[in-house]
């Protein structure tokens, strides 16, 4: 009677089976093509809203989104689905794809989130704000004056989102973060205008506040500063 050994020798690209005698590697399923694709275009595309690298209310195209990224219609048409689900993209009834132009009804309700969300998030990070955390939003600082000496309105963005989210994650909170981060994604292209509209010569002052609080540990200095840095701008928007 022959003994067959039973015994798998993972891998991260394939197994083996051992017999005694012979090795016998079983691929694993290759990986979806069109699925990492669109992932990639979903994330990507993502990222560029979010940031304010498309303005309010600009069209986009399923075949100008394939082009963009070298991919064909089906991964572009499945990160448009997810985007217009999120609320980054606008679909009218058209067909016609574009970022959204927010009204200030709709301007209010996301500032009123952010007045919501982002202050306990901040609350939550500051039993963990250790000293390594405030270097580390103080280094992101100096690099909103960099950008702000350049006139980077896409570089102040994505360096002012990075200033809060570092904060935010040492909440410890997953599902809150994933819901400020929705509503930074709606007002991407808004954002963009209102730098413009800001003509900023400095980093936010809040932020300094904010580093200060953490530092001191004051919490209801924290709200204030961080309630106030996410809602004061959003609302010259309106009218």
């Amino acid at each position: 009677m022959v003994t067959v050994c039973t015994a798998l020798v993972s891998t991260i690209d394939a197994a083996f089976v051992c017999d005694h005698k012979h090795f016998i590697m079983i691929q694993p399923r290759a990986q979806d093509s069109t699925t990492a694709a669109h992932e990639r275009v979903y994330r990507a595309l993502r990222t560029r809203i979010m940031h304010g690298e498309i303005d309010p209310g600009e069209a986009l195209t399923l075949r100008g989104i394939g082009k963009d990224f070298g991919v064909s219609m089906t991964p572009a048409r499945e990160a448009v689905r997810r985007l217009v689900a999120e609320g980054a993209l606008f679909l009218s009834s058209s067909g016609r794809v574009s970022t959204p132009a927010l009204s200030d009804d709709r301007i209010e309700e996301l500032a009123t989130l952010r007045a919501m969300l982002e202050p306990e998030l901040a609350s939550r990070a500051l039993p963990r704000a250790h000293f390594a955390l405030i270097d580390r939003l103080e280094a992101i600082n100096q690099g909103v004056n960099q950008v702000i000496a350049r006139h980077d309105a896409i570089g102040y963005i994505r360096l002012n989102l990075e200033f809060h989210r570092t904060l935010y994650l040492r909440a410890q909170a997953p599902a809150m973060l994933a819901m400020t981060e929705t509503v930074w994604l709606q007002l991407g292209p808004t954002m963009r205008a209102l730098y413009g509209r800001l003509n900023r010569a400095e980093p936010p002052y809040n932020h300094k506040l904010i580093l200060a609080a953490l530092k001191a540990g004051d919490e209801p200095g924290l709200r204030l500063a961080v309630r106030t840095d996410a809602t004061q701008g959003l609302r010259m928007l309106k009218g």
